[in-house]
């Protein structure tokens, strides 16, 4: 069978290594698999909690590898991972991500295929505290490109052949943007899996998180000019917006109102967590 790396970069994720290693130990998967953790500038106990995990997934005939690296990036976290992955699918995946327990299975089958591929599962986002995260949430999910589209958000995947695309992850704020937008549309493969990805909790977080995301958008337009028109179907038309907004009022609303803060403001944050 075709052999799958994971490669997980994770800056002080202590509180949330345990449930994401736990759901990568519940997939239906049965073929081979690697996991390489990359603990980066931690200043809590991530690396240790995470090899805790390393009996299990001998249990299963798996591999789990932490490395552990002074400087804390995700870029640098990334690229040093490739660098001890092997031969096979590479699923990328933030630590506070957890799978739905096909979704690997389902990525391997959707990658096996000898043209370069993408694949994602389906986002769900998970339960916010905050009523302002759980609107901004139920709208969001909705739109073209979340409902309808492979997203990568905390989760990606690629083929041997897809992952010849590109060399080493630039220095780039949207790493998972630089990956998707490396395939067309077409090559992009939505597996109808669930994975539950945490949200920005509050409005000043979100406002916060949503102009790095923005950012990202215009650093890659800026600096790889080719990429963006692989976007796809990502902003809904008036009347689909109209739609939404009309079936959703309380979500559209706190949608634009996040999206008029972040106009109205800049980002001074190099980085900001999405949670």
């Amino acid at each position: 069978m075709t052999p799958c790396t994971i490669i997980l970069p994770a800056h002080d994720e202590a509180g949330y290594i345990g449930p994401c290693l736990d759901h990568v130990l519940a997939q239906d998967h049965r073929g081979p698999l690697d996991l390489v953790l990359v603990a980066n500038g931690c200043r809590d106990d991530t690396a240790l909690r995470a090899r805790a995990h390393a009996p299990a997934f001998a249990a299963r005939g798996w591999q789990l590898r932490v490395e552990e690296l002074a400087q804390g990036g995700k870029i640098g976290a990334l690229n040093h991972g490739d660098g001890c992955a092997g031969l096979g699918v590479r699923l990328y995946l933030d630590a506070d991500i957890r799978m739905g327990r096909r979704l690997l299975s389902g990525i391997m089958r959707a990658l096996d295929l000898p043209q370069p591929r993408y694949a994602g599962g389906r986002l769900v986002v998970a339960p916010a505290r905050s009523a302002v995260s759980r609107a901004y949430a139920r709208f969001w999910q909705k739109l073209p490109f979340v409902a309808q589209g492979v997203t990568g958000a905390g989760l990606f995947a690629v083929n041997q052949a897809g992952r010849a695309r590109w060399g080493t992850f630039p220095d780039v704020i949207s790493d998972d943007s630089f990956a998707r937008l490396q395939f067309t549309e077409a090559e992009r493969i939505l597996v109808d899996e669930p994975y539950e990805w945490p949200l920005a909790e509050g409005f000043s977080r979100l406002v916060r998180v949503r102009r790095r995301q923005d950012a990202g958008v215009a650093q890659i337009a800026r600096l790889y000019p080719h990429l963006p028109p692989r976007q796809g179907h990502v902003r809904p038309g008036k009347t689909e917006l109209a739609r939404l907004a009309a079936a959703d009022p309380l979500g559209f609303a706190a949608y634009a109102a996040v999206a008029a803060a972040v106009r109205l403001g800049r980002n001074r944050q190099e980085w900001a967590r999405g949670r």
